[in-house]
């Protein structure tokens, strides 16, 4: 479950990108365009800006302790990480983290998950999956990779409200959850049969929106990765809630 690691550091990994363009013309035309670009532009950085402070509105004291896990103590400093999660997630699907209406859903969604991270590590530290310094500096390097630059990615560190000891440990959480994952949670083969079945689902969908299809053969192992993580995650929630029957879980928030 590769995406499992990154769960907690969505807020790291993010870029803005900002294109600009112009079209041949006159002088005033130019000058119109520029202007007009200019202004588009603050726009879209004020929306940015005031979209920004929601989010962190969403935010509790960092100190604060949300939940207890059999006796792991969540704090706040955790679930907010885990809440830029849950909100890029929303807003990659089109949705506000922000409304009113979806304010209740992004605390339980991120209380849910922290609960069953912390009960999948748990287990996972009673059949004593470890992760070596090796493991872990492995990884990172893999994250610096996504920066030109060491600067830049100190920069995005810093902006993600974490140091590199909390990096570190998110990684080492993340590397053990996919050890523990693979080895406890296998996954059935995907079938002929089930990628046909998603790839009719997939076509029908596009052929009502007139957009072209591509051959199956053309998407079959994206069909094949989604239907193995649509498994995954649905053993996974069949797994915490075992471990919830014997677990002590005290929610704060």
């Amino acid at each position: 479950m590769k995406k499992m690691m990154f769960t907690l550091i969505t807020s790291l990994m993010a870029v803005v990108l900002v294109a600009c363009g112009g079209n041949e013309g006159s002088k005033d035309d130019k000058n119109d365009d520029k202007a007009k670009t200019a202004e588009t532009d603050q726009q879209n950085e004020q929306q940015m800006e005031e979209m920004q402070k929601k989010l962190e509105a969403q935010q509790i004291d960092a100190n604060k302790t949300v939940a207890i896990v059999n006796d792991k103590e969540i704090l706040g400093s955790d679930y907010n990480n885990a809440l830029a999660s849950t909100q890029g997630q929303m807003q990659q699907m089109g949705q506000d983290p922000t409304s009113k209406e979806a304010a209740k859903q992004v605390k339980n969604q991120t209380i849910d998950s922290l609960v069953g991270q912390t009960l999948l590590l748990q287990e996972a530290d009673r059949k004593s999956y470890k992760v070596s310094e090796e493991d872990i500096n492995k990884q990172l390097d893999e994250m610096k990779k996504q920066f030109k630059t060491e600067e830049e990615f100190e920069a995005a560190l810093k902006k993600s409200g974490m140091d590199m000891k909390t990096l570190e440990t998110q990684i080492a959480e993340g590397i053990k959850l996919n050890k523990y994952v693979e080895k406890e949670v296998p996954v059935d083969k995907i079938t002929d049969e089930e990628i046909q079945q998603m790839y009719n689902q997939y076509a029908e969908q596009g052929k009502s929106t007139g957009q072209e299809v591509p051959k199956l053969e053309e998407v079959k192992p994206q069909i094949e990765q989604t239907l193995h993580q649509q498994k995954q995650q649905e053993k996974l929630a069949q797994q915490v809630e075992e471990l919830k029957k014997n677990a002590k879980i005290d929610i704060k928030i």
